[in-house]
This record gives C-alpha cells, structure tokens and sequence, in this order.
C-alpha cells in the first residue's frame, strides 16, 4: 500500500522544514510520498523543499496554488498524488518514526475508513509527551491529522472550495466521508506533535481565526443544518442566548483590554481572553446565519 501525504502551507518555512524532517525518518512504512501544497509562499519554502528531495528519494515535490484557499490548496495536493491513501497533516506539525506505519495498519481492515489520531499541542518542537486520554477526540475527519483513501476522497469531491477562510472545510468533508456510508477509526499509534509556540498565538492572530471560523460555521450550517452540526459550530439558540447574557457586545473592548494588560495576573488574562474570543465568535456566527437567511 503506498501512501501520499499532503501538506498545504503558506510562509511558514521553518515549520515545514521540521515537518519534513520528521517525514524523512518514517520507519515500517514500504512506499510513501510527500506533496507540498505551497498556497502562494513568499518566504523560502520552495528551497526548504528543493533542499530534502534527495532525502525522500524523489518522493517529494511541491505544488504552487496562488489562491489563498486552504481546501484548494490540498485539492491540487491530491490530484498530484500517486497513492492508495491519502495522509493529512499540517505544516507545524512533527511525526513520530512510527505515524505513517499506524496509519497503514489501520488502512488495511476491508472496510473503507477514516483514520486520525491524538494530536499533542506543544509548545516547542522538543516537548515530546505521551498522548492521554486528554488527546482523544471524536471529530470525523481533522486535517491536521487524518488520512482516507484517495477513491473515498474522488468520491465525494474532495474539499469544498467555498470555504475560503479558517475553519471548517475539513469538518464538511468529514460529513461528506461519513454519509458516504465511511466509519472512522481513532488510532492511539498514530499521534504527532502540533507546535504552538506561545509567540505566534497573540490576540490578534486568534482573532481573526476566530472571526473567520465563526463565518465558515455558518457556511456549514447552511449546507448541513442537522443537529449535530448546529451543536458543533455552536450554532443554536441556547448557546447564542448564553452568549448575548454572558458576553454581550458591549463587553467586548472591556476584556480585550484586560487580555492585553501586561501588570494582570496571568490567569485574569487567559480568562479575558477566552472571554473576548468567546463573544467575538458567537457574535461573527450571528451575523453570518443572518446574513445567509
């Protein structure tokens, strides 16, 4: 079985270089190859891949997809492929020797699955913990780790390029799998690393992600109202009646200040902060699922 694994990446070089790296020392796995799925970089990720081709035995190549999109980024990515299974994982990511092979085993059941596994948020590529039950999740399909075999993919379409901002367009296409008749399998073995260095999670960048995921929900919403989705996008009307009583609009500035106050004490801020993303969230997802009525 050979196996394609797919990276969409814009400007994060540095990221790549280490997930690659990691790709590189994959060990118990017979044939894989790697696709860089560039969504318009400026920065040096052409010579990050040019410079590890060799390591891959030319199993590695990059793609360039100028539109900013994310799902458009990885449709190019899969049809560049070769392999039986397609494997998702993010640029900032770092596997164990052992993740591509977890992911082949469970790929050879007779039944057509999906495939994920714990991702570990660390905050530096040399933590290197041991997944717990805290790394378990029950989301169908999550790109920064999953994996389905490429005819599954062909099948449903692939991703939804209407999702054109963060958020969600993995979560679609895991509806998609899963109402294809697809079952999903949530295998321990196959864990990574997911770097989050403390310097690149300020309130501006989650902000905006927030904004943006919130606008997505909403999208999605319009293409699967079930209740289950409703429940996972927070799209419902006891969760937005909590959010106007808890955080109502004119809050917002209030704790935004305190989440930027350097003199609070830490566990202040992280609580303004989860409050500010909180009500921006809920409040972009109102006005989307206005907008879209």
């Amino acid at each position: 079985m050979k196996l394609s694994v797919v990276i969409a990446t814009r400007d994060r070089a540095g990221f790549l270089a280490d997930a690659l790296d990691s790709l590189a020392r994959q060990r118990g796995v017979d044939a894989f190859e790697v696709v860089v799925a560039d969504n318009g970089s400026s920065d040096e990720t052409a010579s990050v891949v040019a410079a590890r081709v060799d390591g891959f035995g030319g199993a590695l190549r990059r793609v360039l997809v100028p539109e900013p999109n994310r799902g458009v980024a990885r449709n190019c990515g899969v049809e560049a492929t070769s392999g039986e299974v397609v494997v998702f994982v993010d640029d900032d990511v770092i596997v164990p020797e052992g993740f591509l092979a977890a992911h082949a085993h469970e790929h050879r059941s007779s039944a057509p699955v999906t495939v994920s596994g714990p991702i570990l948020n660390v905050r530096s590529r040399d933590e290197r913990p041991q997944p717990t039950l805290a790394n378990s999740s029950r989301a169908f399909f999550c790109t920064c780790n999953a994996s389905v075999s490429r005819a599954a993919f062909d099948a449903v379409g692939g991703f939804d390029p209407r999702f054109n901002l963060y958020g969600w367009e993995d979560t679609d296409l895991g509806i998609r799998l899963r109402k294809s008749g697809l079952r999903r399998i949530f295998a321990w073995e196959a864990f990574l690393y997911h770097i989050k260095p403390p310097v690149y999670e300020t309130l501006e960048a989650a902000l905006q992600k927030t904004a943006e995921k919130a606008r997505m929900a909403a999208r999605l919403v319009a293409k699967d109202s079930s209740a289950r989705t409703r429940l996972a996008t927070g799209a419902y009307a006891a969760n937005l009646a909590r959010a106007a009583l808890v955080v109502p609009r004119w809050s917002l500035p209030l704790y935004e200040r305190l989440a930027r106050a350097e003199r609070a004490p830490k566990p202040l801020r992280a609580f303004a902060r989860a409050q500010v993303l909180d009500g921006t969230y809920v409040g972009e997802l109102r006005s989307a699922l206005r907008d879209a009525t």
